[in-house]
């Protein structure tokens, strides 16, 4: 009797302290959607224990009237930049307007027989990952129309570190909305109480904001994400290393895009950048015309590495010994700037400087962004 009191015991308090996404607190927000006209901002990894999110809602007798897709489609099968087309989706009749593409706003229209908005995406809490983007227009957009706005909130893998650059608004674009940091520690629900209570909406209507966050749930929590965000982050180490990784976007290094580990490496040829070779290719929806497609390169396998937060070394060293070659290393500098959200990372790096220095010169913005970001937090840091 007494080892299965234990054993009862110890059933309860793993439920009773097992982490609930946002999305499976169903009484929490249920109770929002009756008699409302529902659209849902949603892509692949809006699941719960029971299945996507939209069928869970519609088994429930709410009335969804639109998905809202972004970057990489409803079904998460698009490559980065690939143009996302509206539609239907097979299973439930339900329309699909793409917001990724020519029309990355929803417009008048398109809400007109809407009420209420959610917006369920996992992050990885990276400014330059479009997803946020999206919600901060779909924000925008709720406010200005008079649409309520739910966010069903999700962990951040990377909620640990507060890292890189605060955003000069000189270079604000799709890839960096706000005046964050790359890694702005934040989950989805806590940037959106700071959105609309630093007032960054570019709106002069009030947005009717609620979130429903995470159920047992801090800083130290660990949590897989059960599905891959998007078709280039296909795991854990990938996400660990991609605020590290990206910058190389904006230069003739690959991060091993076309292979079945991208953002886990990087190389380029005909320099060797390091002893570890690698051959990307086409693959349909992931990478269509990856950089060296079909040639070897070399460079540096990160997949056994263990990432804390923002490294530049790797794109430090990969500038000096290409620069020292001869080779136009910030190829796309406008885009280099817009990742970094200023030109003064360029500008360091072109200058020489050390990380360290580098990395010293961005605390003062991120200590005021610590203090500017305390009353949003949702989780104990």
């Amino acid at each position: 009797m007494r080892f299965f009191f234990l054993v009862c015991l110890c059933i309860f308090t793993a439920n009773c302290w097992a982490l609930q996404v946002g999305a499976e607190r169903y009484e929490h927000y249920l109770p929002l959607l009756k008699q409302q006209r529902v659209a849902l901002v949603v892509n692949q990894t809006a699941r719960t224990k029971h299945g996507h999110l939209l069928d869970s809602l519609l088994s429930k007798g709410v009335d969804v009237r639109v998905i809202f897709a972004p970057e990489h489609g409803f079904r998460g099968d698009h490559d980065a930049g690939a143009h996302v087309l509206s539609g239907t989706d097979i299973k439930t009749g339900v329309p699909i307007v793409s917001l990724y593409g020519r029309h990355k706003r929803p417009s008048k229209q398109q809400l007109q027989d809407i009420d209420v908005i959610i917006f369920d995406i996992q992050d990885v809490g990276v400014r330059f990952y479009t997803y946020i983007s999206t919600m901060h227009y779909m924000m925008e957009a709720a406010a200005k129309y008079g649409k309520g706005f739910i966010v069903l909130d999700r962990p951040n893998p990377n909620i640990a570190f507060v890292d890189g650059p605060v955003l000069d608004p000189k270079f604000k674009s799709f890839v960096g909305v706000h005046p964050i940091p790359v890694l702005h520690g934040l989950t989805v629900g806590e940037l959106a109480k700071m959105i609309v209570g630093e007032n960054w909406l570019a709106v002069d209507k009030k947005l009717q904001l609620q979130v429903i966050p995470v159920e047992n749930y801090s800083v130290n929590s660990k949590y897989e994400l059960p599905i891959k965000p998007s078709p280039n982050l296909p795991n854990s180490q990938a996400i660990a290393l991609y605020p590290s990784l990206c910058f190389f976007e904006a230069t003739p290094v690959s991060v091993g895009r076309g292979t079945d580990f991208p953002f886990q490496v990087y190389g380029y040829d005909p320099i060797k950048l390091g002893k570890f070779s690698f051959m990307p290719r086409s693959i349909k929806g992931v990478a269509a015309n990856p950089k060296f497609n079909g040639r070897s390169v070399f460079g540096i396998d990160l997949r056994q590495y263990e990432s804390h937060g923002l490294d530049l070394s790797w794109f430090i060293n990969a500038y000096k010994r290409l620069s020292s070659d001869g080779i136009v290393f910030f190829k796309h500098a406008g885009f280099m700037d817009k990742l970094a959200g200023t030109d003064q990372l360029r500008i360091a790096i072109e200058a020489g400087k050390s990380a360290e220095k580098i990395k010293q010169s961005w605390q003062p913005s991120l200590q005021q962004y610590m203090q500017r970001r305390q009353p949003y937090l949702l989780y104990p840091r």
